[in-house]
């Protein structure tokens, strides 16, 4: 099925690929396994943690033997202490996609990171390069008033960017402070005033969607419990022993991560700790279904843990129609 973004008309000559989306801890890893075994998918990581060296515990970074079985592009690609953006994202997908392509296979990009998605679909603007003394300022400013304070003044500059933004989101809330105060304009105007973007792919969309949020939270606790128990502390104090990092760099940003480094400063104890932790994934996870609701042309799947029938093939519904619509499209 075409994606509404590329012209129908010349959408069935495009080449086919397929998103499989959905909150964190909802299965998605483990049915890009099963739909890698009867389809020729290579797999993109569309998922911004994952793109660091040695953040394995707190990420769900598939293991090694894992990731033998099934080659993931775009994980281990930057170190703790380096950014990476959504611009650089598609830049490196589309490159990657294109040689799957040329090798008779299909890109399967799975992952939660919405913004690469929607930044992979529709292109992103052309924005003037950062000023350092201004970033420098927005950000003395953020650790004085808060990023909440800031999201407001971003508000007041700019309803629509504010808008997109949830208070925790300081890149995105800094950079569109600094394009106004740069410019005097805002990113909003900016991004206006961008030539449309054509996805150069026929592309199927996919996510694993939960009803029960119940069973998705007892997912989340029990998954923060399991990190705990493999080491993720440890992980993250050697994190800080091996990486010039501080706790407002993209990388320790990451859910969990944030809450472990607070630990280690003797901020909170462990019982806060895991309190905090799995209340700012369930945040993330929330955050991902509100982008999902309003995603056009997604296709919802079941999660494995809400099949109905005990003792059944607990992906095979979602395996079933990801590949009728691939027959669909006569591949």
């Amino acid at each position: 099925m075409a994606d509404k973004r590329v012209d129908s008309s010349v959408g069935k000559h495009l080449p086919p690929a397929v998103f499989l989306m959905g909150p964190t801890a909802s299965g998605k890893t483990a049915l890009a396994e099963r739909l890698a075994e009867q389809w020729p998918f290579e797999v993109i990581s569309v998922d911004s943690a994952l793109v660091y060296r040695d953040m394995n515990i707190g990420t769900a970074k598939p293991d090694n033997d894992f990731l033998q079985r099934l080659p993931h592009h775009l994980i281990n690609i930057r170190n703790p202490d380096e950014s990476y953006s959504a611009a650089e994202f598609r830049r490196d997908a589309l490159p990657l996609m294109q040689a799957i392509t040329e090798r008779g296979r299909i890109p399967l990009l799975v992952g939660g990171t919405m913004l690469y998605y929607k930044i992979l679909l529709e292109g992103i603007a052309d924005l003037p390069p950062a000023d350092e003394a201004i970033r420098a300022q927005i950000l003395a400013d953020a650790d004085i008033h808060g990023w909440q304070v800031m999201h407001e003044r971003l508000q007041a500059i700019d309803p629509q960017a504010a808008a997109a933004l949830h208070p925790n989101h300081s890149q995105r809330i800094q950079r569109g402070l600094e394009v106004f105060y740069a410019t005097g304009e805002t990113l909003s105007s900016h991004q206006a005033r961008q030539p449309k973007n054509i996805f150069p792919y026929r592309v199927s969309q996919f996510a694993l969607w939960t009803e029960d949020r119940a069973a998705l939270h007892a997912r989340i606790l029990e998954r923060f419990e399991i990190m705990m128990s493999q080491g993720f502390i440890e992980e993250v104090a050697q994190l800080r022993s091996d990486y010039d990092l501080d706790p407002d760099m993209p990388s320790m940003r990451a859910v969990g991560y944030r809450q472990v480094w607070d630990y280690l400063d003797n901020k909170i104890d462990r019982s806060q700790l895991l309190e905090q932790g799995t209340a700012a994934t369930r945040q993330l996870a929330k955050r991902q279904l509100t982008w999902l609701r309003k995603w056009p042309n997604l296709q919802r799947l079941c999660p494995d843990y809400e099949q109905p029938l005990a003792g059944s093939d607990p992906q095979l519904s979602a395996v079933n129609k990801i590949s009728s619509v691939l027959q669909e499209l006569s591949l």
